[in-house]
């Protein structure tokens, strides 16, 4: 088991996946990001959606703005849909992916 760096809790599993940032090589940095798994359907990947809620000074109102994100999911966490994830930037791991997940929330 590798120390990432991050204060998060360690999967109780194990797995050979060498994407995966605990028991393979893969480096993270960068941004933390907290949100919803809204697919599962690809092979190791998942899209994560993250909503904001910013309020406009000007109209007195509040705005919510989604963002999806494409992050690796090693199989040692099992993320599923609907799960509330942690997931970390890391290099880009294809076109479209360049997060993994680090951490299953509790308690969602």
């Amino acid at each position: 088991m590798r120390d990432i760096g991050i204060d998060v809790k360690p999967p109780e599993s194990e797995c050979n996946d060498p994407n995966c940032p605990f028991h393979g090589t893969l480096p993270v940095r960068g941004q933390i990001i907290e949100g919803t798994v809204i697919s599962d359907r690809m092979q190791g990947t998942v899209v994560v959606e993250r909503e904001i809620v910013r309020y406009h000074k000007k109209y007195e109102r509040y705005e919510k703005r989604r963002r999806k994100y494409h992050a690796h999911s090693p199989p040692c966490l099992g993320v599923k849909t609907g799960d509330r994830v942690r997931i970390m930037e890391c290099r880009p791991l294809s076109k479209t992916v360049s997060f993994v997940v680090i951490e299953k929330l509790e308690g969602d």
